[in-house]
């Protein structure tokens, strides 16, 4: 047992790694923006369809993973248009997009639901079947996306997007068109989501219109993992690279745990009850330590007042 998790690790780092690429895009949203965009879930799959047609068309995997990129930006700017500029609200206009990208998908992959990519026919940028090179490669992907997201959100339309999602009135006044910001937001969180999803397709082997189901909810586990334990760490000396770092890591320990889930032979039915209640856990903690704090100095300041 114990042979098989260390045999299989480098796979498991390596998957869990691509969907810390895609728990980046959903941090955007979720996090700078403060928009709730579940148009991912459509666009995880949308990058794995499109990656998986343009290999077959005998075109090389780097061409997949940029028109898988521009393929999730396309869906992005798709859900900024909704809700931008027909007002439609933030929940509604995801869930729309991710209808869409559905029937989308499946025009693209010439109605298959499944359109496999064996690495025997294909030149594929990374592969289940050679672990140790797959997490070389994402390990890369991950270190050069979190490098140029750290130095985008350092210029001035970077700042420009963070502002509009701490607070979009203040930023509005001072001069900032939030609504082409939300745009800007959604088109790379969604870019990045489609370009995991181009990876994940090509490191299991095949696409499935079905891939990005969950998405959302396995991005949102590992970003408030990924916080969490970053705020353990570090505390308040938190550095925005370090924390987009601990997102990733965040994407690992979560399919590490689903993995162990898997080898304990558990029932698999009940993989999205674990993430959930991985999800609520986490969630709870930063809560339940805030509050305990709180009672504390509650607890030493009704102490102080006795004594004197």
């Amino acid at each position: 047992m114990i042979e098989t998790i260390i045999a299989g690790l480098p796979g498991t780092l390596a998957q869990g790694i691509i969907y810390g690429i895609m728990a980046l895009g959903v941090y955007i949203t979720f996090k700078l923006l403060n928009f709730a965009d579940l148009s991912v879930d459509g666009s995880f799959s949308t990058g794995g369809i499109v990656a998986a047609m343009v290999i077959l068309s005998g075109k090389s995997w780097v061409l997949a993973l940029v028109l898988a990129f521009i393929a999730g930006a396309a869906a992005g700017l798709i859900t900024g248009v909704l809700h931008t500029t027909f007002g439609i609200p933030d929940i509604l206009a995801g869930i729309l997009t991710q209808l869409a990208l559905y029937s989308i998908n499946l025009r693209i992959s010439n109605a298959q639901s499944s359109v496999p990519i064996s690495v025997d026919k294909y030149d594929l940028a990374v592969s289940l079947r050679y672990q140790n090179d797959a997490l070389i490669t994402v390990a890369i992907i991950a270190v050069a996306i979190i490098a140029v997201m750290y130095a985008f959100f350092g210029t001035e339309m970077g700042s420009a997007l963070r502002a509009t999602g701490t607070n979009p009135a203040m930023a509005k006044a001072q001069g900032i068109n939030i609504n082409i910001m939300k745009t800007i937001g959604l088109v790379i969180s969604n870019a990045l989501v489609a370009f995991a999803g181009a990876l994940y397709a090509q490191f299991n082997g095949q696409a499935n219109v079905n891939n990005g189901r969950g998405a959302i909810v396995i991005g949102l586990a590992a970003i408030i993992i990924g916080e969490v334990i970053c705020n353990v760490i570090f505390r308040k000396k938190i550095n925005f690279a370090i924390l987009l770092v601990f997102v990733v890591l965040g994407g690992v320990l979560y399919y590490i745990f689903m993995d162990l889930v898997l080898k304990l032979k558990l029932n698999t039915n009940d993989l999205k009850l674990f993430t959930a209640l991985i999800v609520a856990i986490f969630l709870a903690v930063p809560y339940l330590k805030g509050k305990a704090n709180s009672s504390f100095r509650k607890a030493a300041r009704e102490g102080g007042r006795r004594h004197a």
